[in-house]
């Protein structure tokens, strides 16, 4: 079967068949993409700027910040257009660039998250070698393995995607031009495509939260064997951000890979989707900042350095 999508594109629905449903969303996620705007470009400043975050959690966490800029960047402009008015079409090209970025940038995100556990293990279970293990040189390393397997990732997987004999309808159940809604498009065959996901979900989902959750296994046990209760809520308090956003996002994400065949899974699947597209990215500044007394101080230095300035 030839594809008939190519010269024409897409129709993305998301919600279309509730369009008051739809206004509403438009509200939330443009107030999101605000606020991931401003707060992950704040991160990345105070992480650039304040001497005291020049460490290997702060070097991680203003990768994941600029991480989740390009990853809502990628698919919220297209998302608003589509909730404001009746145009819900995407072109070949924009779904293909579309489906290249957001796959890679996701799968960077999940090996991102697992080096962020890796820093927290060392730094609770090996405090005194900390500085010697996670040192520069291996946070850079560390970091460019993350966006490398999301690039390889999506290298493999975008063309056998957007390879597929597509119907003529052309409607994409989803909000974004995402494997799951692409295959449910095809009228084709899908076995190959539907196992290469399965084995991605394997080592890109599957894999990195099981290396997360032994890590916090250890964590847990090195914490429990700390005499005192304040020692214990400080060493939790250096973990409990991470952990809130490992899992937002992974719940969401699995809830999209990993959902049965089924309209009502289908159905739920856009809205875990749209949170975890719009939702954690927003949400990751505020965890990092209301949780970390010192990226608030940062921000309170940054502050007092930019009155000092309008003052003199």
């Amino acid at each position: 079967m030839v594809n008939q999508s190519s010269p024409m594109g897409f129709l993305l629905l998301g919600f279309s068949e509730h369009p008051a449903l739809e206004r509403t969303l438009f509200v939330v996620v443009f107030t999101s993409y605000l606020l991931t705007l401003v707060g992950n470009t704040l991160i990345i400043l105070l992480s650039v700027l304040d001497p005291r975050l020049h460490s290997p959690m702060y070097f991680f966490l203003s990768n994941l910040s600029f991480l989740d800029l390009c990853f809502t960047t990628t698919c919220v402009p297209q998302m608003l257009v589509n909730l404001w008015g009746p145009k819900k079409t995407i072109s070949f090209l924009g779904c293909s660039v579309q489906l290249f970025i957001f796959l890679s940038l996701g799968t960077t995100e999940c090996i991102l998250l697992t080096v962020m556990a890796f820093d927290r293990y060392v730094a609770v279970c090996q405090p005194l070698h900390y500085a010697t293990i996670i040192h520069p040189r291996l946070c850079w390393q560390l970091a460019s393995v993350a966006w490398v397997i999301g690039l390889v990732e999506s290298v493999v997987q975008t063309p056998s995607t957007l390879r597929l004999p597509f119907c003529p309808h052309r409607q994409v159940d989803d909000f974004v031009c995402e494997v799951p809604a692409l295959i449910r498009l095809s009228c084709g065959d899908t076995s190959y495509n539907e196992i290469q996901m399965a084995v991605a979900s394997v080592f890109i989902l599957v894999v990195p939260l099981s290396l997360i959750l032994v890590s916090y296994g250890a964590i847990t046990r090195a914490v429990l064997r700390i005499n005192s209760a304040k020692g214990q809520r400080k060493a939790f308090g250096t973990c409990s951000s991470h952990l809130t956003v490992v899992t937002l996002f992974y719940s969401s994400v699995i809830a999209v890979y990993l959902q049965p065949k089924n309209p009502y899974a289908q159905e739920r699947g856009k809205f875990f989707g749209l949170f975890y597209a719009v939702g954690t990215p927003s949400l990751n500044p505020l965890i990092y900042t209301l949780r970390n007394k010192e990226v608030t101080r940062a921000f309170r230095r940054l502050l007092g350095k930019e009155m000092g300035l309008t003052q003199s």
